[in-house]
């Protein structure tokens, strides 16, 4: 069963066991504005909970995304590179930023469910 939840910094973390899709929120993606640029790192990279692991450019500012969990990265979403405003049009879907193995699935158990996130956004 795949399970979505967010961190405070409004990344989101959708895994189905160890393989998980990473992003922005849909909430963050409205605060920045138009995405004009995303930095993303390389396939083979791993990081700890709390690593900053892409950079979001809006026409408002740039924002550090920080890994939701420990994880190494499988696949970058370089359809971005062309067009960062799919980050805009459709955040958790075709927006997303990366996808991974994580290295421990129950650090998700630490990380906010939709309605808590709901809750922390109102």
């Amino acid at each position: 069963m795949s399970k979505t939840v967010y961190t405070e910094d409004h990344e989101y973390i959708s895994a189905q066991e160890s393989a998980a899709t990473i992003g922005i929120s849909n909430y963050a993606q409205e605060q920045l504005g138009d995405i004009v640029y995303v930095e993303l790192p390389q396939v083979g990279t791993s990081f700890k909970k709390g690593d900053e692991i892409a950079v979001v450019e809006s026409v408002k500012a740039a924002s550090e995304i920080y890994a939701p969990a420990d994880f190494t990265v499988t696949e970058i979403n370089s359809a971005l590179e062309a067009d960062p405003a799919q980050v805009n049009t459709d955040a958790m879907g075709a927006g997303w930023l990366m996808k991974g193995t994580l290295a421990n699935p129950a650090q998700l158990d630490e990380l906010m469910d939709e309605t808590a996130y709901a809750a922390h956004i109102a």
